[in-house]
């Protein structure tokens, strides 16, 4: 399986530059499974897909802004995107900069304070800031937010607010679980009108989710960390919702590897840590009965996770129908609903 079996061409066009002004207005296509045929619809329409008794699971992680603009001492310039916040007002992190910095070095940051250099972690750096604050805490006032690379101007006002979930509440990720960004308050008590459940997990997104695989064999491919929790509540909903005939939806790819994650045995169990899970087709996925999910790129591992659960042909077979009918694709974009190859 190469990774060249998952390009699609894409008219640059189509790519989202902004979000709508109204977040339950983006497009939806609805990917039920072959020969049924697929159903142009809008987001604020997904109450009508579900029913009394689903649960729709989040990820409630939050954003932070950890993009930062400094200078070496040489005076090379400098972009810093934190991948991770660590103990001690330490992080790992991606550095941007002419001259890889040595360690020992310092960067002094735009915003104040001064990074101090310690090492490398494979693609990553380890650094150490010397700001007037905890970082976290530093961050939210001196960060910049790091929207993705495909969106070509710098993050405004209005991004603070709709680049994050309306229920974002742990704070970690480096980029947002961009299915969950078409929920507002209007659609979700619609869906407990319609009797939908709610449910929640953390997968802190990291900056390697946007990192081009660098393998042309797909099984060659080492997934990049990424921290999750799957609570004992969430456990005990998912078991009740099944037990009663309901059916779990996936609000985004980041809920699917939660998940999967969490699976022992076939059971679902609560589970905090790493996961390096790699989905792509030929793995089955038991965790969930449907994925809500944006479009995504072209040879990217959100895709062949997508291609996983719906069946490649399904899956392509739908992306051409989108860009046909000129959804917006990526992270501001437009969404699409699909449900599995086979029933489980």
């Amino acid at each position: 399986m190469k990774k060249t079996d998952f390009h699609y061409d894409l008219p640059a066009e189509l790519i989202a530059q902004t979000p709508l002004p109204e977040r339950s207005a983006s497009r939806l296509l609805c990917v039920p499974p072959a020969p049924e045929p697929l159903a142009d619809q809008h987001v604020r329409d997904l109450p009508q897909w579900l029913q009394p008794g689903d649960l729709l699971v989040f990820n409630d992680t939050r954003v932070i802004p950890a993009r930062l603009l400094g200078t070496k001492s040489s005076g090379g310039r400098v972009e810093i995107l934190i991948e991770r916040l660590l103990p001690g007002n330490e992080a790992r992190a991606q550095i941007g900069a002419s001259k890889s910095p040595k360690p020992g070095g310092r960067i002094a940051l735009d915003a104040g304070g001064e990074v101090e250099v310690l090492g490398r972690d494979g693609e990553f750096y380890l650094l150490r800031f010397h700001v007037d604050d905890p970082l976290e805490s530093w961050l939210l006032r001196a960060g910049r937010l790091p929207l993705p690379p495909y969106i070509q101007r710098e993050p405004d006002a209005d991004d603070a607010e709709r680049y994050q979930t309306v229920f974002a509440r742990a704070v970690g990720a480096v980029a947002a679980p961009t299915a969950g960004l078409h929920f507002d308050e209007a659609l979700l008590q619609a869906l407990r009108e319609r009797g939908v459940q709610f449910g929640h997990v953390t997968l802190h997104v990291g900056a390697g989710t946007f990192q081009p695989m660098r393998v042309d064999d797909v099984r060659e491919h080492r997934m990049h960390s990424e921290w999750l929790n799957v609570g004992a509540e969430l456990v005990e909903q998912a078991r009740r919702t099944r037990a009663a005939g309901g059916r779990i939806i996936a609000v985004g790819t980041t809920v699917v590897r939660a998940l999967e994650s969490a699976m022992h045995d076939g059971a679902l169990l609560p589970f905090a840590g790493e996961t390096r899970i790699f989905i792509f087709p030929g793995y089955r996925i038991r965790s969930v009965d449907a994925l809500l999910t944006n479009f995504h790129l072209p040879e990217s591992t959100l895709l062949m996770l997508v291609s996983a659960f719906a069946g490649r042909e399904r899956v392509f077979a739908a992306y051409a129908h989108a860009v046909r009918e000129r959804y917006r694709f990526f992270s501001y974009g437009d969404a699409m609903l699909l449900f599995p190859e086979t029933s489980k």
